[in-house]
């Protein structure tokens, strides 16, 4: 995902009038245009030249996955980095440690999620992260990893847009800690106009005083909580599969020309009519 000054308030953007703007962009009728009678396409082929092709491919797939299966393995075996600070959340049952998110589990996923203080909506982007991670989260209790998303904005703002999206997921406000701060998805309007911000483990220029990311923790037997592996950027993409499926189509993504990559992106309610050439 590529975050985008048109995503999101900037230091320079007053936030009522993003918000004005912004609610105004996402409740805009969708219209998906037909096929053009043009529509390319590489060579037309017989069933025979046509499977030949696809074997050559799927030997590259299999190299792809082999290569994928490698990488795994080594972000599981970076090494970890104890947790040190007593980091504590507002949640709708209350104030709640990062180790009261694991549950009774030992192993935690962190959706660092884009929802400022001010904002009325989260993040588009992130809330497409979240879609796709809504429905995984009781697979993930299955096999002993708990799930939540932490957003730099006080809890009562948060929780009217979860709502709105029906998401029950474990949502929490890191408005009053240090932890996004110390996990750099959340920059001062000073640090955005000072200049380069440490992001996805390098200096650069922040488009947004949120920024996205995912995160993992373990915790072992002693209570003791460790960062074993962090994300940013097109990393997150890993958990949308929609662009995977995308990425399988004649016209792939299709983002070319658009004023943003994801520009065509809306929240999941806000898709009000979707018509083929009309």
């Amino acid at each position: 995902m590529k975050p985008s000054s048109l995503d999101q308030p900037t230091a320079a953007a007053p936030n009522a009038k993003w918000l004005a703007a912004h609610q105004e962009r996402t409740r805009t009728t969708i219209v998906v245009p037909p096929l053009p009678a043009s529509f390319e396409h590489p060579t037309v082929v017989s069933p025979e030249e046509w499977l030949a092709a696809r074997r050559e491919l799927l030997r590259e797939e299999k190299e792809h996955t082999r290569r994928s299966d490698a990488l795994a393995a080594r972000q599981r075996s970076l090494p970890w980095m104890r947790i040190e600070k007593n980091y504590v959340f507002d949640s709708p049952e209350g104030r709640v440690s990062l180790s009261d998110l694991f549950g009774s589990r030992q192993q935690l996923i962190v959706q660092h999620f884009m929802f400022g203080p001010g904002w009325e909506e989260g993040c588009k982007s992130c809330s497409f992260m979240a879609d796709h991670i809504a429905p995984t989260v009781v697979h993930l209790a299955a096999r002993g990893v708990s799930f939540a998303a932490i957003s730099h904005a006080p809890l009562a703002e948060i929780l009217p847009f979860k709502q709105r999206m029906g998401w029950k997921f474990n949502w929490v406000s890191a408005h009053e800690t240090d932890f996004n701060t110390d996990f750099h998805v959340s920059f001062s309007p000073e640090d955005v106009a000072r200049g380069p911000v440490f992001y996805n483990f390098t200096e650069q220029d922040a488009p947004n005083n949120e920024l996205p990311g995912i995160s993992v923790f373990a915790r072992d037997a002693a209570g003791a909580i460790y960062r074993t592996y962090s994300t940013y950027g097109r990393g997150v993409e890993l958990v949308m599969t929609t662009y995977r499926l995308l990425d399988l189509v004649p016209k792939g993504r299709d983002e070319e020309g658009l004023e943003y990559g994801m520009a065509w992106l809306r929240y999941h309610d806000r898709y009000d009519t979707v018509t083929a050439g009309s």
